[in-house]
């Protein structure tokens, strides 16, 4: 374990952002300053199945819970201030939501969802004057195996729902691997990559395991997005409206995020970060030393 406890620096933190990278040994957290990686170490040894971000809370599917950690100002100010001496101690806690395979985040909101396919809602606030926060199951007809969870959509092996007033709905496809609510909704599945828009119209053929869009981008347009497929990475011109091979390697990428520029986390935990404003840059990379990555999220300012 010693080469994730090894402590990086890369000088002025000022516009660090922390980024949260899940993984079958526990939860990495990085530093970066645009493409640059700073110090990173293992925050919570959980395994985590699946991680998600709002600008409150990260939050961790885990066999045993859903479980969050509070990302209060306070408690940013607190971490960067003990990053000196890389003592920081987090600590992830339960939420009582039970096993759960994917979560995602609505808003400022969490769902999630359990092995047999329950899923439910856990408010950013409770709606009562009590403090605490319970789960709402979301009423469905059966869904399948649940493979992915974004704003209010869920991927299935059976096809997309969206979550509408408190229910689920089926939206179509099938064999969806992947999915991105940001902008324009968009699915990986195993026949392509999909966009809505007068129902579900194919962007790119082949099959599709990762796509992302920036959760900032405006609703009804896509500013930056990329998907994955096999080795080959696809990134959204947003000027021409089409999508282009952006990279090819061998490296199997498993989540994309973004921030002052595009971060991504391979299987064997290779963090990368894209090089701004020049698409056709090489990726920065480093080995952030676990293995069995299962996802990345970046907390939003809200």
């Amino acid at each position: 374990m010693d080469a994730i406890e090894e402590k990086r620096v890369y000088g002025d933190r000022e516009g660090a952002l922390e980024v949260y990278v899940a993984s079958a040994i526990g939860v990495v957290r990085v530093r970066v300053a645009g493409d640059t990686v700073g110090e990173f170490g293992l925050c919570d040894r959980t395994p985590a199945r699946d991680i998600a971000a709002t600008g409150e809370t990260v939050a961790i599917a885990t066999d045993e819970d859903v479980q969050v950690l509070g990302l209060e100002r306070g408690d940013r100010e607190a971490r960067a201030a003990e990053a000196d001496a890389n003592e920081s101690d987090e600590t992830f806690v339960g939420t009582g939501f039970g096993p759960a395979v994917a979560v995602g985040s609505h808003g400022s909101d969490l769902i999630a969802a359990s092995p047999d396919g329950d899923i439910a809602r856990l408010p950013a606030k409770a709606d009562t004057d009590s403090e605490i926060r319970e789960w709402e199951s979301l009423e469905h007809n059966g869904v399948a195996t649940v493979r992915a969870i974004d704003g209010n959509l869920v991927g299935t092996d059976s096809g997309i729902y969206r979550v509408h007033e408190g229910e689920l709905d089926h939206a179509g496809l099938s064999d969806v691997r992947d999915v991105s609510a940001a902008g324009v909704p968009l699915a990986a599945t195993a026949d392509g990559l999909y966009k809505l828009g007068n129902g579900w119209m194919e962007a790119l053929e082949g099959t599709f395991e990762t796509v992302a869009a920036d959760p900032r981008t405006e609703p009804g347009r896509l500013t930056r997005a990329h998907a994955v497929s096999g080795d080959t990475i696809y990134a959204y011109d947003a000027d021409a409206e089409t999508w282009t091979e952006y990279d090819r390697s061998r490296r199997s990428i498993v989540d994309i995020g973004y921030g002052e520029t595009v971060y991504a986390v391979t299987e064997r935990g290779t963090f990368l970060s894209a090089t701004p404003d020049d698409s056709s840059g090489p990726w920065r990379s480093q080995t952030i030393g676990v293995g069995d990555v299962t996802g990345l999220a970046v907390p939003r300012d809200e």
